[in-house]
């Protein structure tokens, strides 16, 4: 039989969408949530990302931003071009799109009351659970203090490298990621493995691209295919997260094939400093002569109105894709659970990574609200994680080694 918990202090490792969305809707149940994020500044980057917004989302959002901030642009038409830019296809279907740094500011506003250009943060209400989001905390170790006893996590700061903080709380929820250190201590052989392709990715405003390229483009959602290759665009909020027509930015991803290991990979990876990346180089990362080449590229193989968003671009970064799953979802007795990227990094061609962590953080409030069980949460989560993920690698082999183009 479900219960509903009483009233705990849950400790969220990782400050991003995932630990996010759980932290606002458990204190929303009145629990107290501290995050721990190990970026080293109070604000994670803007990723530079577009998300589509689909029904988790919009339930999530509808249930748990107090700001009632627009969040999305929409799009009502799904196209192909061929190489000289021509429309071969066309198909009605609306789909609302987001941006990453948009639903950021606005968690953070809604979690622990965090201003910015993007939204005001809304009043706290009374029965509000106690809120906390430290950064720059790398936890080192997890324990099980066992049953009334809680968990403890420990970790350390930049600002003091030589000492080790302990936290203890009644829960621990790993929402640290596809890479996670919390899935990867417990789980060393579920491991996050590279897919054989790249995404490089960007943003061009709106008001920036030529007027062929508006005109062929806006308010769609663009795809060109050719063999090895995939490049999608649309639309998304732009600067401060405005829909405004003329203010919104073309969000774009082209998929590229790269061996494991060959030195064109790790020229892609490797940063201004000469760093070498394993899984994403950040917005402003990328080497200068690395996008010109790339720019090149484009040129003799996209269409123009591409090209043309590669060429408005001016900060581009690059995302392995990557696979990886853990087998568990819950562990000692429900004082962990596992959730977002850290439980299941989904392949982005199901458009589905935001999406299921919302869906998680929805699952998780019903779970501590005694409206299910953690044995039917645990089953739930696990079995769309493996249909997902399925999906994904399917979508995303058939697309970049398949010899032929394929829909999402």
């Amino acid at each position: 039989m479900a219960i509903a918990k009483p009233k705990q202090h849950v400790v969220i490792v990782g400050g991003s969408l995932a630990g996010l969305f759980n932290g606002v809707a458990l204190s929303r149940l009145g629990h107290r949530v501290t995050i721990l994020e190990r970026n080293t500044t109070p604000l994670l980057h803007n990723q530079g990302a577009g998300v589509v917004f689909g029904g988790d989302l919009l339930e999530y959002f509808s249930t748990y931003d107090r700001t009632r901030t627009p969040l999305y642009t929409t799009i009502r038409t799904r196209q192909h071009l061929d190489q000289s830019g021509a429309i071969v296809h066309s198909a009605r279907a609306e789909q609302h799109m987001t941006s990453w740094d948009l639903l950021y500011h606005l968690l953070r506003a809604n979690y622990d009351g965090i201003n910015s250009d993007y939204v005001t943060p809304p009043a706290r209400v009374e029965g509000d659970g106690e809120v906390e989001y430290r950064y720059d905390c790398r936890v080192t170790a997890i324990e099980d203090l066992g049953e009334g006893k809680g968990v403890s996590v420990t970790y350390k700061t930049h600002a003091n490298p030589d000492a080790e903080e302990t936290l203890t709380g009644d829960m621990l929820i790993a929402a640290d990621g596809a890479s996670s250190f919390v899935r990867t201590l417990l789980f060393p052989d579920a491991k996050r493995t590279y897919a054989g392709y790249i995404g490089w990715r960007g943003t061009a405003p709106e008001n920036a691209v030529l007027q062929h390229t508006a005109e062929t483009l806006f308010e769609k959602f663009t795809f060109y295919m050719a063999e090895g290759l995939q490049f999608l665009t649309y639309l998304i909020p732009g600067k401060n997260g405005s829909v405004k027509p003329g203010e919104r930015v073309a969000n774009w991803v082209w998929y590229s094939n790269y061996a494991e290991g060959s030195p064109e990979l790790a020229e892609v990876l490797t940063d201004r400093d000469g760093k070498q990346h394993r899984i994403t180089l950040p917005p402003g990362g990328v080497q200068p002569a690395v996008w010109e080449k790339q720019k090149q590229k484009g040129q003799a193989e996209l269409p123009p109105q591409l090209h043309d968003l590669m060429d408005k671009t001016e900060v581009p970064f690059v995302q392995a894709i990557t696979d990886n799953a853990s087998p568990r979802a819950s562990l000692w007795g429900g004082r962990l659970l596992i959730v977002g990227d850290a439980l299941a990094g989904f392949r982005p061609h199901t458009a589905a990574s935001t999406s299921q962590a919302a869906m998680h953080a929805l699952m998780v409030a019903r779970l501590f609200r005694g409206e299910t069980t953690l044995e039917k949460w645990e089953r739930d989560v696990l079995n769309y994680a493996k249909v997902t993920q399925a999906r994904g690698i399917m979508l995303g082999n058939r697309s970049q080694f398949g010899g032929h183009a394929t829909l999402l």
